[in-house]
């Protein structure tokens, strides 16, 4: 089990030096409160490259009337493993969250899940995929995690390529249409190769705003990929990715050809 960031912030008098272990859940006497509508980065998957990523959270914190919010302090947390206060996996909002309240009980939240790739790096390729999403709150005397408010996701970024040639080119002629495909090594803090994946080759005719597939093929072991098809009419080509459990969808860059 590893809490990836700490907190550092004030928040009134409370200091919170850090979101403690899940342990401290028994110690103390942990806010009374309540989370709902936690949403994650809009509801989109967080999607991380090589550098520093910063996605916003929003929700909603429900507290007794006799409970000052200046006497405690919440984020959002994410989580693998079989529970929020057991988990293998946990990353924490690195400061609390900002509450405006909207009634003498209830707050309306946001902060932010930051993630790191580097030297200091908060993830390893083996994180990449689907996450449980919980909530802390932190008070004087004691800490509070809730869990099963939902899913979300953070995958390695990808990039795709294309460049299709000869530019022009007679009708009729074959056009070979090369590209890459390449991820984020949240290990090597670099882009590297996505091999042996399927990939779209695609097709808009000029002046439409529709993509036509032509063929599919796949990535080689250093992501390469390369293909031929027959000019008909002016248009754009493009490879297009569809994703995986890790990885989001991506589309290269449309490359256009004039057929004379």
């Amino acid at each position: 089990m590893r809490i990836r960031a700490t907190v550092a912030a004030v928040s009134g008098a409370l200091a919170l030096s850090a979101f403690v272990a899940p342990a401290a859940h028994a110690a103390g006497s942990a806010p009374n409160v309540t989370f709902s509508n936690m949403k994650v980065n809009k509801g989109h998957s967080m999607v991380v490259g090589t550098a520093k990523a910063s996605f916003s959270a929003t929700y909603t914190v429900t507290h007794p009337s006799s409970l000052k919010a200046t006497d405690f302090a919440t984020g959002p947390a994410i989580y693998r493993g079989t529970s929020v206060t057991s988990p293998s996996d946990l990353f924490v909002s690195d400061e609390p969250g900002t509450c405006t309240a909207v009634s003498s009980t209830v707050l309306n939240c946001k902060a932010a899940l930051v993630f790191t790739v580097g030297a200091d790096s908060d993830l390893t390729n083996s994180e990449a995929g689907s996450w449980s999403v919980g909530a802390v709150a932190a008070g004087k005397d004691g800490v509070k995690w809730v869990g099963g408010l939902g899913t979300t996701k953070v995958l390695r970024a990808a990039k795709l390529t294309a460049d299709a040639t000869p530019e022009p080119v007679k009708k009729g002629k074959t056009i070979t249409v090369t590209g890459s495909l390449t991820r984020a090594n949240w290990d090597t803090h670099k882009y590297g190769a996505y091999g042996s994946q399927s990939v779209k080759l695609q097709f808009r005719k000029k002046g439409s705003s529709t993509y036509t597939t032509l063929k599919t093929i796949k990535s080689s072991s250093t992501g390469a990929l390369k293909t031929t098809t027959t000019a008909t009419v002016d248009g754009y080509y493009r490879y297009s990715f569809a994703g995986t459990s890790t990885t989001p969808a991506v589309n290269a860059t449309a490359d256009y050809v004039d057929v004379q």
